[in-house]
């Protein structure tokens, strides 16, 4: 899960270095026994049991959690990560923001983390392709959920319901009301901003809301992605000219197809950014970033729904009745109506208690129980609540917006940090 590092003097971003910093930050992180790891002379992640700290491109600070076998663990860990930068704000006088989009600052403002990935490869390609590519880089925050499969058959069919209900997804975990210091009319500003970001990699592809969806095809699909770049003695070379299957077939004057490498195809699958990644296991892409409770709802929603096979066929059930238009037009939608969006007239609030009671039903099913005795199905009141009361975090945040804050966006920093 991502998050924005701010200033608490004037609320801005802070650098990449000085002594109040993000550099500055990790180094901390280094103090209580964290590896670290480097590009060049900077700083830029971070490892400890199995789990690491990075930096998105506009220095959003991102924990990528250990594997860990419950949500409960989950929970666990996020809320051990936040108690510990909760305890650097004072040291530095900064603060942690959970939202799926910058709220007061313009891109320009944005500091910008030096790695070269990003300086040589992504931003210039991004501002090329002309669309919000730059600012989905530098000014959106999200939370991912990383699920494993145990056979083809099993991927497959977590594959097609997971790719089905993202644009749900979105909708329950819409949080990015505001940016630029305003309202933008939108629930998930992030996700649109995605949308608008690079037709090549990204949204939801057919394929994998087929019954027959196989890795081979994933495969084939990652193949005629262009190449964002190969590293090559530690320096990135551009192959956006080209696709992975182009280089495989010597398309490249430059680049001999013997020499690619399994380490160039993984990088290469790492710049597919679809609702569902596939990878040895599978990602979730679809929710904005938000508050502690919502960090520990989206594992438990997905554990509940696809580590339960009823649940499974139950989903699947329902949504193979939806065409793939049907989905694509809820996606489109889902951003800016949140859950007021419809799919075969069935409004996205009805769908979310319909699917939380299955995930429900599948988490009790699992029978993890906390130290209370409670299983995971705890971590699920919070969405369970939201769609009783029909209110989503952007929701409630224009709300406070123009009622208690009375449109003074500098309140948002104090009422959504963690």
């Amino acid at each position: 899960h991502e998050k924005f590092v701010y200033s608490k003097e004037d609320f801005s971003l802070i650098p990449y270095n000085g002594e109040i910093s993000i550099s500055k930050l990790i180094e901390y992180f280094v103090e209580d026994g964290w590896e670290p790891s480097f590009e060049g002379d900077n700083i830029i992640a971070a490892i400890k049991d199995n789990a690491s700290i990075t930096l998105e491109p506009g220095g959003q600070f991102e924990l990528s959690g250990a594997p860990l076998k419950t949500v409960h663990e989950t929970c666990s860990e996020i809320t051990n990560h936040l108690k510990f930068t909760k305890s650097l704000e004072e040291k530095m006088n900064i603060g942690f923001l959970g939202l799926g989009f910058l709220p007061i600052e313009s891109l320009l403002s944005v500091p910008e983390v030096p790695k070269k990935r990003y300086s040589q490869i992504m931003r210039p390609y991004m501002k090329s392709l002309g669309g919000l590519g730059l600012d989905m880089m530098h000014r959106s925050c999200t939370v991912q959920a990383n699920f494993d499969f145990t056979s083809e058959k099993d991927m497959q069919r977590k594959v097609q319901v997971s790719s089905a209900l993202q644009p749900l997804i979105t909708g329950l975990f819409a949080n990015s009301p505001f940016s630029d210091g305003r309202l933008n009319h939108y629930q998930s500003y992030r996700s649109f901003v995605w949308s608008k970001t690079d037709d090549d990699r990204t949204g939801i592809p057919e394929k994998m809301l087929n019954e027959s969806f196989s890795i081979e095809e994933y495969v084939d699909y990652v193949l005629d992605v262009p190449v964002y770049a190969l590293i090559r003695d530690g320096y990135y070379k551009n192959c956006l000219e080209y696709t992975f299957r182009d280089l495989m077939n010597n398309k490249s004057e430059e680049i001999n197809s013997e020499n690619l490498t399994v380490k160039d195809w993984a990088d290469h699958v790492s710049t597919i950014f679809t609702e569902v990644r596939l990878k040895t296991y599978i990602e979730m892409r679809g929710a904005d970033a938000g508050g502690n409770k919502s960090l520990c709802a989206l594992p438990a929603f997905w554990a509940g729904l696809i580590y339960c096979n009823e649940c499974l066929d139950e989903s699947i059930e329902t949504i193979k009745k939806w065409s793939f238009e049907d989905i694509v037009n809820f996606r489109t939608d889902i951003p800016k109506l949140g859950l007021d969006a419809s799919i075969q007239n069935r409004s996205g609030w009805d769908l979310a208690k319909e699917f939380l009671e299955i995930s429900k039903r599948g988490l009790a099913n699992r029978a993890n129980l906390n130290s209370s005795g409670q299983d995971e199905s705890i971590h699920l009141d919070y969405l369970f609540n939201m769609v009783n009361r029909k209110e989503s975090s952007a929701s409630r945040l224009i709300n406070l917006y123009n009622n208690e804050w009375k449109q003074d966006l500098t309140r948002i920093y104090e009422s959504e940090s963690f």
